[in-house]
Formats: C-alpha cells, structure tokens, sequence
C-alpha cells in the first residue's frame, strides 16, 4: 500500500474552497492529500499551515483515497477526469457549482446537473454533491456557530456513499442536510431563484424538553 492510499481523503484543487475544506481536515487530525495543477512542492507552504495531517501531493497521489473531493473550477473538471480511467467504487465529492461562480457559462445549459454530468465521466465513481452552496469564506469559518452548526446539503443517487459523506461533514462539525437524489439536489442548486446557493443555515439543538 502506498502512503497515498493510507489517506482517509483527497482533494483535487487548491484554491479558496480547497484550502477551506482541507483546512477542516486538518482541525479534526483526518489525514488528507491535496493536489493543485503544478507540482507538490509549490503547495508544500500551502499544506504545513492547513495541519500535520494535510500533505501536498500529485494528482495520482489525491485520487488514490476512497473519498475524493473534487474543489476545482467545473470548466477543468472533464479534463481531469479524463486522467482517472477508472474510479473503481470509490466515492467522489462534487464541490463544484458552477451557477453560483464566474464559471457558469463553462457549463451548457442541460437536462442533467453538473454532477450527473460528473457521473457519465466518472466510470465506476459514486458521486455525491456536497460542499458546494457556501461562498468558501464562509465554508472557511468554524461550522460551529454559538448557537448551532452550519448546514452542509448533499445529494448522491447511492446510499452507502450519501452515508459516507453524511458522517464526514457531521465529524468535521456541520450539520448534514439529504437533498435526496443528483437530479432534486443539483436543480435547487442551479435554480435561477438560487433557492439554496450561499444560503447560511444553522441548525439549532432540538432542547431536551421537546425530543421524542
């Protein structure tokens, strides 16, 4: 086994919301691997200051894990995806969203979401959307407000997956909210209304006298 697979996640992207996610990974002590277009060396700095467990890497070295997270512009996205042949079961996190960016236009008006397009060029990937409504300085900040947790929506057509997922945001400290399959989940997200994209939710703890 490689070092690469002993990660518990990967994360294609460096950016704002690459960093902010990693930069949760790193509070919890979840070890990560992030990759940027370059090489590992140029993210060194990058990835000492997001936590000993957060490590720079190469693209092959942060699609190896079995949770990957996919933090990058959506009109790079085919083409990295091109470069994994085969994603053999393992569960891909779509972070992307490209209606509620600059980088709306790079993806054609269509009958399927982003991230059921993600799943035609993705073989063998489970795909969930998750930590994509959030502006990602906001994503950045503690996802425990002081009177609640900041909710994370997510979306995926496979059960274990979602579950997967659904336990990873709830472990970093958010609080996870199942907008049910790819195709409900992506149509709040790129509703011209923009229903739910940058919505800051809070879910606040159910008192003691009011639980079942």
């Amino acid at each position: 086994m490689t070092r690469s697979q002993e990660e518990n996640i990967g994360i294609v992207g460096a950016g704002a919301l690459g960093k902010a996610i990693a930069a949760h990974l790193g509070r919890c002590s979840i070890r990560c691997a992030i990759c940027n277009s370059r090489a590992p060396a140029t993210l060194d700095k990058i990835a000492q200051s997001l936590g000993p467990s957060v490590r720079a890497a190469t693209l092959e070295e942060a699609v190896a894990p079995e949770i990957v997270i996919l933090a990058l512009p959506w009109a790079r996205v085919p083409e990295m995806l091109e470069r994994v042949p085969d994603w053999e079961g393992r569960i891909v996190i779509d972070a992307t969203n490209p209606f509620c960016t600059r980088h709306t236009a790079a993806f054609p008006e269509a009958d399927c979401s982003p991230s059921e397009r993600i799943v035609q060029l993705a073989p063998g990937a489970h795909i969930v959307m998750a930590f994509n409504c959030l502006p990602a300085e906001l994503l950045a900040r503690h996802p425990e407000e002081t009177v609640g947790r900041r909710v994370i929506f997510y979306s995926g057509n496979h059960a274990r997956a979602k579950r997967r997922v659904a336990a990873l945001i709830f472990g970093l400290g958010f609080a996870p909210l199942d907008l049910g399959p790819l195709a409900t989940g992506g149509h709040l997200l790129r509703s011209t209304n923009e229903a739910l994209t940058t919505l800051n939710l809070v879910q606040l703890p159910i008192p003691a006298s009011a639980r079942p």
